[in-house]
């Protein structure tokens, strides 16, 4: 699931409200269904539900579907929730590791533009780049197929992970599909079908696990196309967070967090709703979001060959990061197709960031709603913007992230948090130590 600057909420104390009865459960397939729900709460290290298929699993499992796979034996050579190596994977695939400054946040990258396709294709999540990008693929028979995820038949966002061999099955699969899918079981069919040039299509949890197997793989290609991603959530827990705040949750067709600090609905009848992030029922929403997705530092998905977005873009456009030759070559595939914009920036995100730490560990309550709507018009109208709100919402899901691992998984820290944190997050040392009593870089101490 996309960003919101209200994520912080998500942290309060004392137990999960019971939820009331989703109107959504004819459409979920029957094993979805699970009395308790597919969540635990924020304070219990569980994976996503009493599903046996997870059983044996780190505590810390996003299920990108490699333990559905013949692979499941390298899991502990692969996995970002056992071991992060992405600094290894950097050197490898992108041929060194992050700079200082942007690179801290977005991961390593030799371009970063706006773009959108001059003709959107319908049904995307944006405009269609990544899409059309995995349907030119195969049009020129650079990739024999891609995995990528369509839309559970009966659903309307539960994904279904594909091994599209056409573009025409490619284009069947556009749209918003945020919640947790395995696609990486599908290398079993990659390999029993033959397949030796792939592209993938995937979040960054999926895209670490894929190149930390990617040699053993035996492909004479791999494109990585990267999407950015936080937060996901079972497809369950996705309904009942559309029931809470949407005036219409069946008729939702597309929704998403967008860069103007509210959630865009679209129903079925082309209308528009949209709501405030100030305005969510976070006491409704507690427990939803997974610990893996809770303890992930990869919102860009860095280790891509190109990663599209949006987050850094203004509305109406799409943020692309190259990050290596063969990314290169996949916009230049698509660039006719393109219109190509500005990234601009605006606001100062360091402001607001001493108070947002002063919120992780005690949560305000809702602020009345005059409050609500002076904070919304600030947010839009002095509020970090373009590159700016990209930095400041990877800064706070940083730390948002790392307190919730060394609230819950303390001694995972050495091994699932990358250096590179502690680098991004520097500038606000002495406000971390202020507000948690404690040095923000583990080193530190050591090195006084």
């Amino acid at each position: 699931m996309p960003d919101t600057p209200a994520d912080s909420a998500r942290n309060q104390h004392g137990p999960a409200p019971q939820r009331p009865e989703s109107n959504h459960d004819d459409a979920l397939p029957p094993d979805w269904i699970d009395g308790e729900g597919p969540s635990k709460g924020l304070r219990q290290t569980t994976l996503l539900s009493k599903d046996a298929r997870l059983a044996g699993r780190p505590k810390l499992c996003s299920d990108c579907g490699l333990c559905d796979s013949q692979l499941k034996p390298l899991m502990a050579k692969t996995c970002v929730f056992v071991r992060n190596r992405g600094d290894e994977l950097e050197q490898r695939y992108l041929g060194r590791n992050r700079r200082d400054g942007d690179e801290l946040r977005f991961g390593v990258f030799t371009q970063m533009l706006a773009a959108r396709m001059r003709r959107p294709v319908d049904g995307a999540q944006w405009s269609g780049m990544v899409t059309t990008l995995a349907a030119r693929l195969l049009e020129g028979g650079e990739v024999e197929a891609v995995i990528t995820a369509a839309t559970m038949p009966g659903t309307r966002f539960a994904p279904r992970p594909v091994l599209a061999r056409t573009p025409e099955e490619v284009f069947a699969t556009a749209g918003n599909k945020p919640c947790l899918s395995p696609n990486l079981a599908l290398l079993d069919q990659v390999r029993e079908s033959g397949v030796k040039r792939l592209a993938f299509v995937g979040t960054g949890c999926q895209v670490h696990m894929l190149r930390a197997a990617q040699q053993e793989l035996g492909l004479e290609r791999l494109d990585v196309i990267g999407i950015p991603c936080s937060d996901n959530v079972t497809y369950p827990d996705l309904t009942f967070f559309l029931d809470q705040v949407s005036r219409s949750p069946a008729t939702i067709v597309h929704y998403e967090f967008m860069q103007d600090y509210s959630l865009h609905m679209r129903h079925e009848d082309g209308s528009e709703e949209r709501l405030n992030f100030i305005d969510f029922p976070m006491d409704k929403l507690e427990g939803i979001f997974p610990s893996a997705c809770l303890s992930c530092f990869d919102y860009a998905n860095t280790l891509a060959d190109i990663t599209i977005g949006y987050m850094g873009a203004e509305l109406g456009w799409q943020w692309v990061l190259v990050r290596n030759a063969r990314g290169r070559e996949l916009l230049d595939l698509i660039r006719p197709e393109l219109e190509i914009g500005e990234l601009g920036s605006g606001g100062d995100r360091a402001r607001g960031m001493p108070r947002y730490l002063q919120m992780l560990p005690k949560p305000p309550g809702k602020p009345p709603k005059p409050i609500r709507r002076l904070i919304a018009w600030l947010q839009r109208n002095r509020g970090p913007r373009g590159l700016e709100f990209a930095r400041a919402i990877i800064e706070m899901k940083l730390f948002r992230n790392l307190h919730y691992v060394r609230t819950h998984f303390a001694r995972y820290e050495p091994r699932i948090v990358p250096d590179h944190v502690y680098r991004t997050l520097a500038p606000y040392a002495d406000d971390y130590q202020a507000v948690f009593e404690r040095p923000l870089d583990p080193t530190r101490r050591s090195r006084d």
